[in-house]
């Protein structure tokens, strides 16, 4: 089982250019871009703005991954949420066992569950205020 642990970045609308600048000055190779407006279970109510922000994205720099997103538009990032862990797991029994201990005596944002980028997801801020959101290869 492959456990790994990469920076996650939550980015106010500016994925784009960050994914832009980061494969500039970092070499950067865009592996997956995944937009709001692609995701099949996002309403038809949102504008075409919010439709072509990320949702999700992965980078590899050298031997290691960059993950971002960018929240919905007029949304700030709250302090503590610019940059999380993301903790990926290639066993979804793994990824529920990291998700329930990190959430003990800590709060859930996120609960653990099958999401369409993933057959298991959380995201939640562990007792000492660090995010970490747990991940499961699909």
């Amino acid at each position: 089982m492959a456990v790994i642990l990469s920076p996650y970045l939550n980015m106010e609308g500016n994925a784009r250019d960050a994914i832009q600048f980061y494969e500039q000055a970092l070499g950067a190779e865009v592996l997956s871009i995944l937009t709001y407006g692609e995701m099949p279970e996002m309403p038809n109510t949102f504008n075409e703005d919010l439709k072509n922000l990320v949702a999700h994205a992965k980078l590899r720099i050298g031997e290691s991954e960059l993950m971002l997103s960018d929240a919905p538009s007029g949304s700030s990032i709250p302090k503590g949420k610019q940059v999380t862990i993301c903790i990926s797991t290639n066993d979804v029994e793994q990824s529920r066992r990291f998700f329930e201990a990190l959430r003990q005596n800590g709060q859930v944002n996120m609960p653990f569950g099958e999401e369409v980028f993933s057959p298991g997801f959380g995201d939640v801020t562990d007792q000492f205020g660090v995010t970490f959101q747990i991940y499961t290869e699909g």
